[in-house]
């Protein structure tokens, strides 16, 4: 016994097993072909970004990734590499890459490290001398566009300071406003505890007292409409101060998004347990990115018309189906 589809009656009979003899003009779903429909839906997911001065890389670069690794993260922007070149890297045995710039001074020197989950996707590297490094990388549908940058300390020359941020400017500014963009850096600046003047890039969950220094951060962050993730949450003190020496603490480590993904932006604190690196903590940000991904999502059933068979081919049509068998 076949039931009719969508008409609540039940029909009997050598007649209805297989469709050769058409009772009426009405379609019907026998013999229903099953095609996939693809839609592509927006799913979040998760990407975990580490800034890190690093004091250098040399004999700590695969104590690092194993920090990466233990911690799941997946993007890691450090600075003060002391790597010469403009070169990457495979770490081995690691799935992690590392793209760096460097002078032949060996002083500063900056470096974007990538895991094997996001690696492929890079399809852009920029360097802007020894102190700025952006890596772009396509994300499902998305372009991320990820900046390492170290800015020169508080004793160096006022030009040498203005150049810095006269490149970080350059760089920033021929990223596309519609691509995502985020910024990890020792940006050797006190933003401050408070968002006084700043309220629409500083959270107003810092630490300290502002400086100059930090004032040019905040200035920058405004000029581009980026937050201060450090700033977003209410931590406890060793999750907010990314420098220790001796007696001295310090907020000078950040990471900044677009003001538009403040949504996406998790949490951000700093990690003050890792001791690859004595003075600097790493600070880490969790990010939800929502990538547009191709789903099966249903199938469609494709009514036959069985009003169009007349004359030959019915005959064909009976002739085809005998073929096939049930």
């Amino acid at each position: 016994m076949i039931s009719e589809q969508g008409s609540g009656r039940h029909l009997s009979g050598a007649l209805h097993l297989r469709p050769g003899v058409v009772i009426n003009e009405q379609g019907s779903s026998h013999f229903p072909r099953r095609v996939r429909r693809v839609r592509k839906l927006a799913e979040p997911t998760r990407i975990h970004i580490v800034s890190w001065n690093v004091g250098s890389l040399t004999g700590k670069l695969r104590e690092l990734v194993d920090v990466a690794i233990r911690r799941r993260v997946n993007i890691i922007c450090v600075q003060e590499t002391k790597w010469k070149g403009q070169k990457a890297k495979e770490v081995e045995s690691t799935g992690f890459k590392l793209w760096y710039t460097g002078a032949t001074s060996g002083r500063n020197e900056v470096g974007i490290l990538i895991d094997m989950s996001l690696k492929d996707g890079v399809v852009d590297v920029r360097r802007r001398g020894d102190r700025i490094i952006l890596v772009r990388i396509v994300v499902g549908d998305s372009a991320v566009n990820m900046i390492s940058a170290y800015a020169p300390q508080v004793g160096l020359s006022e030009s040498t300071k203005k150049q810095f941020w006269e490149d970080l400017d350059s760089m920033v500014g021929n990223v596309p406003v519609s691509e995502k963009l985020l910024r990890g850096g020792d940006l050797n600046g006190h933003v401050g505890a408070t968002n006084v003047g700043f309220e629409r890039v500083h959270g107003g969950f810092g630490y300290g007292s502002r400086s100059q220094e930090g004032e040019d951060v905040l200035n920058f962050a405004l000029a581009y409409d980026l937050l201060i993730a450090n700033t977003l949450f209410r931590k406890r003190e060793s999750h907010l101060v990314t420098f220790r020496s001796g007696q001295h603490s310090s907020q000078i480590d950040f990471i900044l998004a677009r003001r538009e993904d403040r949504r996406d932006c998790l949490d951000c604190k700093v990690i003050p347990g890792e001791c690859v690196v004595p003075q600097h903590k790493l600070v880490v940000a969790d990010f939800r990115f929502r990538v547009r991904v191709h789903r099966d999502k249903r199938a469609k059933i494709m009514r036959t018309n069985w009003w169009k068979l007349r004359g030959e081919v019915t005959q064909t049509f009976k002739e085809r189906m005998l073929s096939e068998g049930p």
